[in-house]
């Protein structure tokens, strides 16, 4: 169970990862765009993905809603499983 959530997790960042590239190749060229809250909601389930997005397409970085609120979505997971891990398991 533990490997089958493991790559699911995986599996998900990186399909967050190619949103915010494809996010940036659509800006570059004029296209339609994903929209921002789409990109945040997606950051929620794969934030690893988001902020690997985020650096290596240098994508949305200068914009406060997401250089504040991908790593506070970072910071909060974090907690969250510490949490979870010192308390539940």
């Amino acid at each position: 169970m533990g490997k089958w959530l493991l790559l699911v997790y995986l599996v998900v960042n990186l399909i967050v990862f190619l949103m915010y590239g494809i996010d940036k190749y659509k800006a570059t060229h004029k296209k339609w765009r994903i929209p921002e809250a789409t990109l945040i909601g997606a950051a929620v389930f794969g934030v690893f993905g988001a902020l690997a997005g985020m650096h290596f397409f240098r994508h949305k970085t200068k914009k406060p809603k997401f250089y504040i609120t991908v790593p506070v979505i970072f910071v909060s997971e974090l907690v969250a499983a510490i949490c979870l891990y010192l308390f539940v398991f």
